[in-house]
């Protein structure tokens, strides 16, 4: 069974940043390409970046390129999303996932398999 758990949101001001991290097992991270999904109140859920299983690949949503980063930390199970430069549209509740998906392909919108419970990020104007 697949589980996946958020931390690290929280409060900043606009131009702030914030890292959140999922844990996971390592073979979630073997076998599956890991990502973040957000979702705003009244939006649908949508792509925010996605690191395929080798990590040698990322892929990133247009509103958040050059300010987000992806990584993980395979000796710690953990993922992380390094998020610099915080705006007042990117508060939402963020999402880690895992998936078959290729990441290119949950850029266009296929949504993963597995999700954690989320974890909310406000953003103060």
């Amino acid at each position: 069974q697949v589980q996946l758990v958020e931390s690290g949101g929280g409060l900043v001001q606009a131009g702030g940043s914030l890292r959140l991290s999922c844990a996971a097992s390592r073979q979630t991270f073997s076998d599956y390409n890991m990502g973040w999904f957000r979702q705003a109140p009244g939006k649908e859920r949508e792509f925010v970046a996605a690191l395929g299983w080798s990590a040698s690949s990322a892929y990133y949503a247009d509103s958040v390129k050059g300010r987000f980063t992806i990584s993980r930390d395979i000796a710690k199970n953990t993922m992380y999303l390094q998020m610099n430069s915080l705006k007042p549209e990117d508060a939402a509740v963020y999402y880690c996932t895992a998936g078959s998906a290729s990441v290119t392909a949950q850029a266009a919108g296929v949504m993963p398999r597995y999700w954690g419970q989320g974890t909310q990020v406000t953003v103060s104007s």
